[in-house]
Formats: structure tokens, sequence, C-alpha cells
């Protein structure tokens, strides 16, 4: 059997190009205050990368020894430091790999339900027949509030949303019940949009099967990629999905609300022009970068998804996105960190399931333990298992979930709680080991072990 220093030995970490909180920075008590914390939450908020803080004084040198004229004439362009007016351009060979994508077919901007709305309301076309919206039951609220908002703005109300639900004793959404909601739809249906991962349980969705199948039936598939993006492979442009929104604060590492993106197929753009182009949601650096400054009254966009840019971009958020995809092409991709990927999480969900406090996902017991809510198979997941811990208890001080997540921070180890009773544990495989993969896994166990002592 491997061992699990022979397990970090073969599958490298590059935790070193990343700033880890300390338990002494996290504010705990300890002997040790320079001790690194155990960080598996980067499905919420990825560490940042040591580059960042250079990449962004650079921006603010640049701010304070030219203001305006960095717009034209950036102070570090020797250094190969791009001027501000298309300081967005070089992040795109960086991000089109990671999504799967022509270069033409990605942008970086605005923030993931600014992008979505943005995209909504160019590839929502109801027509008397087909007017409703096909996506999951629980899906992330924002999205929810986008869905359910521009119904109304078309002048229709809540019964042109349809909801996909799991099903009773079952954890996550079957992709063949999927399948059969779109068919059985099908006449109604305009756009169906779903996650590629789902937040709450982790699931992978089979983002090509779907999107074929609904665009077989003449309907538009688009998709939010906040979870799936930088954590598992995509193939976009391969996939033929019509238009795709995500975020990059998470697995991309870019910075708490850092800029987003958004996939527009070359399909929908490459023939763009002044007299012929997708209405949609515009400004004015969606048009052409030589017109631009002529300030027309005549929209020329951009033969790219940099058509659906609106305004010119944040300086200090492009380079911190890019800080991070810079790391992702150095370290081999997300195809190269997907294979790490795969052992770690399934070391996760092994040292988890020999547990007696696990329940398995077809049981009804309430018993103290947990649940794992994500597909175990690893193929229908990414880096992110869901536990739902029971007994349920409607006061916090006496929640199995509350205490073990309390008692998780207090050693050092950060996670998320989606309450009342669900904590994400999520091992990246660009800054995690399995020696603390391993860790964490025994301070979960050791808490369960203490409140069925009655001790925690």
């Amino acid at each position: 059997m491997t061992s699990i220093s022979e397990l970090d030995e073969q599958y490298v970490t590059h935790q070193d190009l990343f700033e880890v909180p300390t338990l002494g920075s996290l504010g705990l008590e300890s002997k040790n205050s320079e001790e690194k914390s155990v960080y598996l939450c980067g499905n919420s908020l990825g560490l940042m990368p040591k580059a960042t803080k250079k990449a962004i004084n650079d921006e603010l040198q640049a701010w304070a020894d030219r203001a305006v004229e960095s717009h034209f004439r950036h102070p570090g362009a020797a250094d190969g430091l791009t001027s501000w007016m298309d300081i967005d351009l070089p992040v795109l060979p960086l991000l089109a790999p990671i999504v799967g994508a022509k270069e033409t077919e990605v942008a970086l901007t605005g923030s993931l339900t600014a992008n979505l709305n943005s995209l909504l309301i160019s590839f929502y076309k109801p027509t008397e027949k087909k007017y409703k919206i096909l996506f999951e039951k629980h899906a992330f609220p924002s999205d929810y509030y986008a869905f359910l908002n521009l119904v109304k703005l078309r002048g229709y109300d809540e019964s042109a949303l349809i909801q996909i639900e799991v099903k009773p004793g079952q954890t996550y959404l079957q992709t063949q019940d999927i399948l059969n909601t779109i068919s059985q739809h099908k006449d109604e249906l305009a756009l169906v949009c779903l996650p590629g991962i789902q937040y709450y349980t982790g699931q992978l969705f089979d983002i090509a099967k779907i999107t074929k199948h609904g665009q077989s039936l003449g309907i538009t598939v688009g998709w939010d990629l906040a979870h799936a993006v930088g954590n598992v492979p995509l193939k976009l442009h391969d996939w033929n999905v019509d238009f795709a929104v995500w975020c990059s604060y998470k697995y991309l590492n870019s910075g708490p609300g850092a800029m987003a993106g958004l996939f527009v197929h070359e399909k929908y753009t490459k023939d763009n022009s002044k007299s012929n182009f997708p209405a949609r949601l515009a400004g004015w650096w969606g048009t052409k970068a030589d017109e631009r400054f002529k300030m027309l009254e005549e929209f020329d966009p951009i033969q790219s998804a940099l058509s659906y840019r609106q305004s010119n971009p944040s300086v200090i958020d492009v380079v911190s996105v890019k800080a991070s995809l810079e790391l992702f092409a150095k370290v081999g991709g997300v195809d190269k960190l997907r294979e790490k990927s795969l052992k770690l999480t399934q070391f996760l969900q092994d040292s988890l399931t020999s547990s007696k406090y696990y329940i398995p996902q077809d049981s009804d017991e309430e018993r103290l333990g947990f649940q794992i809510l994500t597909p175990l198979n690893p193929e229908e997941r990414g880096c992110q298992l869901s536990l739902l811990f029971k007994p349920h208890h409607e006061e916090a001080k006496d929640n199995i979930m509350e205490k073990v997540i309390e008692y998780l921070r207090d050693h050092g180890v950060i996670c998320d709680e989606r309450r009342p009773d669900v904590i994400r544990v999520a091992p990246l495989p660009l800054y995690n080991t399995f020696e603390e993969t391993d860790r964490a896994v025994k301070i979960i166990l050791e808490a369960l072990q203490k409140i069925e002592k009655g001790s925690l």
C-alpha cells in the first residue's frame, strides 16, 4: 500500500507559490504561530498567489508615475507590462485553455451574476410557445434571482421557470433524469441553464451530453461554471456550448470579488458587423478598438466574445487574474492538475468511508455520523466532497455540524459550512497535500468521537 509520504512525493504540491494562512494569522492560540493552516476552502475563496502582490503593486506604481498616460504608455512596458487600454488582452491566451475555448470565444469582464444577466438578455429568446427556462431546484440563489427577474422582465411569471430536483432517497441529480425532463418540456423550453458543478453537492454535470441533447431539440443551452472552472477540464468549444459564465475567486485564485469571465461560441460572433449582430447589453468596450475613441453613435462589435464587454476593465482585477492563470500554465494546466485531484479526492473519500461514522448515501439512518452527498464516482465530481452531518438539532450549540466546523477551525483546518448540516471539504491539487487531507479527516473523526463521549 502506498504511504501518504509516497503519495505526496509522487503528486507534487505547488503550495510554495501561494500565501497560506498560519495559525497565528488566523488568531488561533498555538505554541507554533507560524504553523500553516490546512486550507481546504478553495471552492469558496482560493489562496492568494505570491505573485499577485507584485502584479498589483506594478499597476499602482504605474498609476503613481504616469496616471492617465498609463492607458497608452505604461512605464513598465520595457519589462513586458501592458498599457491599460489593452490590459485584458494578454489574459485571453491563458484563459482559453482553462475552459477549452478559442481565444475569440472568451472575455474577462464583469462579475459572475452580471455576466449571467448580460448573456441571458441576449440568449433568452422566448416565443409564444417556447418561453420557459429549465434549471435546477436549489440552484445558487443568485442564479434563481436572475432567472426569475428575466422572465418577469419579459412579461411572464414564475410559471415560466421549470426546476428539476433531486429525487427522494438520492443525494444528487441523475443525468438521465435531466435529459428526460428536457425532452418532456421540449415544446415549451427556450433555454436550459445549469451549473457545471453544483455548489452544494459538488456534482459534476455531463455538460457535453446535456448540451447536445438540448440543442437537438432546438433549445439554447448555457452553463454557470463557477465551481467547475479551474477545477475540472472543460471543452466548451468542442462541446458546442452556446454560452457560459464563471467567477475567478474560487479555483482561479484571483481574489475576493475578482473579475469574472464569459464564453460565447464563435458561431454567434464571427460574423459581427455594423449591420449584423445579436442584440445584447452593450457598451463602448465591445466595439472595435480603432473606432472606440471616435465617439460614434454606431455600434461596430468586435468579432469575438470581447463584443460582450461593456466597460473598460479594472486594471487591478485583471492583473490579479493574470497572476493566477500564469501559475496554471506553469504547472501544466487543468488536465495535469486533474490527475492529482482525482487521487487526492479519492483518498479523502476512502479515509472518510472507512470510518464507523460514515452513513451510506442510500441510508436513512439518523445516528451520529455523516453522509457524503457528492457522487462517489470520481468522474462525476470535482475536488469537493460535501458531508451531511447527522442527527440535526435546531439549536446551533447542539448541532453536530456546528460543533465539527468549530472544532476544525480551532485546530487550523479551514473548510466552509452550508447550514444547517453540511460541511464542504475541498482538497485542491494546486496547493493541498495528502498529509493535510489526512490530518483534516482525523480532526473530523476526533470531533465526532468527542461528541459521542459528550466532551464536545
